[in-house]
């Protein structure tokens, strides 16, 4: 992968699958059905109306002629490929070259492309949206249909017969950062999924077997002291200080609290990811490390050169570190980020 792809896609990982804006309007509410349309979606009949970004849209029946973008995720992908929906998706535009989950990285390899030469911002342009004829189109963020960018926009979308979709939280568009994301935007995003493909008793199951786990967790390391972690994507500029990849905030602030840790970066900025200097992060208490494995050939390395750069790290005295790529982020398999790292901070709770 180039740097300026790579740049491109964290960026847009920031502003997309990470991103979060208050919740105080419809169009930052997570998608909700109500009455008969609610009973029609959990019993996979249809038609079912969605309210998504501000607007409603109606389900004849499930899409069959998906596309999801890229926006730097798979937390759409790897959720439809979760809910068993892989044979509806025509064009895939999302990867990590990894995954937590056994398997899924291979799965989401192996789904349609439909061909497309992607953008500047490796991302599906408008002509090509078109051709593909799609049924449904899941954007990371809003600004995925903005016409601005050379996407279709949800208006010429509608006029082909196809629906659009994006994650409740992310409907501000880019750059909107007014709020932290939960593991709870991963439930709202499969329960959404599920009323619109009908199988909204799979996204429950998976929904409930994700809660079980996690409370498990949360029971092992109750009262126990909270370690403090790093997160870094290595080899990322997000700013201009020598640390720029470091996460501050986003929904992995939540799970390492479920993990039982604090996020050692969280209170240095209200951003999703902190820019700070070598002399700043020599300076701070870090117990343990996560490094995201983000299209990573030796993201274990990078560990190793951090604890050996800050030798005087609790985490690089116990060589505590962890590898994660998509659990810590949106989608369907937070509950393995939960367990990882409760296991890494509290090893003798398991």
């Amino acid at each position: 992968m180039s740097a300026k792809r790579s740049a491109i896609a964290v960026l847009m990982v920031a502003a997309t699958a990470l991103a979060a804006v208050s919740c105080g309007t419809p169009a930052q509410q997570p998608a909700q059905t109500t009455g008969p349309a609610l009973a029609a979606a959990a019993a996979g009949q249809y038609p079912v109306t969605i309210s998504n970004c501000g607007k409603d849209y109606t389900y004849s029946k499930a899409p069959s002629r998906v596309v999801v973008m890229n926006g730097g995720s798979v937390a759409e992908v790897s959720s439809l490929v979760a809910l068993g929906l892989g044979d509806k998706i025509v064009a895939n535009a999302q990867s990590y070259g990894a995954s937590d989950e056994p398997g899924r990285a291979e799965q989401i390899a192996k789904l349609p492309t439909g061909g497309i030469k992607l953008n500047d911002l490796q991302d599906i342009p408008r002509e090509s949206m078109l051709g593909l004829r799609p049924d449904l189109v899941i954007s990371t963020y809003g600004g995925g249909f903005d016409p601005a960018g050379g996407f279709a926009s949800r208006e010429e979308l509608s006029a082909i017969g196809a629906n659009s979709y994006a994650p409740a939280r992310n409907c501000g568009g880019a750059g909107a950062v007014d709020g932290t994301p939960t593991v709870e935007d991963s439930y709202a995003m499969l329960r959404d999924l599920g009323k619109i493909f009908g199988v909204s008793a799979k996204a429950d199951q998976l929904i409930a077997d994700s809660q079980k786990q996690i409370a498990e967790v949360a029971a092992k390391v109750k009262g126990k002291p909270t370690p403090r972690v790093m997160l870094i994507i290595p080899g990322m500029a997000m700013g201009s200080g020598d640390f720029s990849s470091i996460g501050a905030n986003g929904i992995w602030n939540d799970l390492i609290a479920k993990a039982g840790g604090v996020n050692a970066f969280g209170d240095s900025t209200k951003q999703l990811f902190a820019n700070l200097s070598k002399e700043q992060v020599a300076a701070a208490k870090v117990d343990a490390v996560v490094i995201v494995n983000y299209h990573n050939a030796n993201p274990q390395g990078d560990a190793e050169k951090l604890f050996a750069q800050f030798p005087q790290w609790q985490a690089a005295k116990d060589k505590r570190t962890i590898v994660l790529s998509d659990s810590i982020y949106l989608g369907p398999n937070n509950a393995t980020a939960v367990q990882q790292i409760a296991k890494t901070i509290h090893p003798d709770a398991f």
